[in-house]
């Protein structure tokens, strides 16, 4: 743990040395500011942070790969990777290094978005628990969406290649769901059941369902899986 500590304090520097960081995070506030605008441009007790958390779990479709393209395509751009392997460090202290650094990332960012739940309960009285469980459900549903970001990573040596391919599975989780309409039976529970979005909705609404934190947390552990499952092929390339 101490290893994935240390390389995950190297990642954290690395975001705030980056330009794409400060971009990455300046698009995330400026969107869900634009949002929130939008949600109290009626009274103040109607607004609620649903107006913004519904929205930056479609932004994260995009914005989380662009958080975790560089973490693992950059080192084999660059051949550090090679050092990486052959060094005593086990693949998954690795990867969950580099996860925890752009989780680490992404709740800095999320946390400055606090601000507009103060002028919430300063110029409203809103429902404390919707509140918190919606900010629950995305630090969740961003935590999936990273490892899915993390795995593209890992799958190639270009960044703009991973950031395509992390959109692409997130966009394809994120709307299987409405796939679900198109068929009945089993096959339609089993599409809804997989979306990624779908099991946010509970959370909005100030519904804290076991089975939905155990599928976040059971999907990101399958994607970062992968990715050391990923990252060992290397060692036979």
């Amino acid at each position: 743990m101490r290893v994935s500590l240390a390389i995950a304090w190297k990642e954290i520097q690395a975001y705030f040395t980056s330009p794409m960081g400060y971009i990455v995070g300046l698009v995330f506030l400026a969107l869900t500011g634009f949002f929130f605008g939008l949600s109290i441009s009626g009274v103040f007790p109607e607004a609620s942070v649903e107006g913004y958390i519904q929205p930056s779990a479609f932004m994260l479709i995009l914005l989380a790969p662009a958080m975790t393209m560089r973490l693992m395509a950059e080192e084999q751009k660059l051949g550090t990777v090679e050092l990486l392997l052959t060094a005593p460090v086990r693949d998954w202290e690795v990867v969950l290094g580099k996860f925890l650094a752009s989780l680490a990332f992404f709740l800095g960012t999320l946390a400055l978005t606090l601000y507009y739940v103060l002028l919430l309960y300063a110029f409203g009285a809103p429902d404390s628990g919707p509140v918190w469980s919606a900010y629950l459900g995305i630090i969740l549903y961003g935590a999936t969406a990273l490892s899915v970001g993390l795995l593209a990573s890992s799958l190639t040596n270009n960044q703009i290649v991973a950031l395509v391919v992390g959109f692409g599975i997130l966009l394809i989780l994120g709307l299987i769901d409405q796939a679900s309409t198109l068929v009945d039976g089993v096959a339609s529970t089993i599409l809804s059941q997989i979306g990624l979005t779908a099991h946010l909705d509970d959370f909005s609404r100030g519904v804290i369902d076991t089975s939905n934190i155990v599928y976040y947390v059971t999907a990101t552990a399958v994607f970062l899986f992968l990715t050391v499952r990923s990252l060992e092929t290397r060692r036979w390339r």
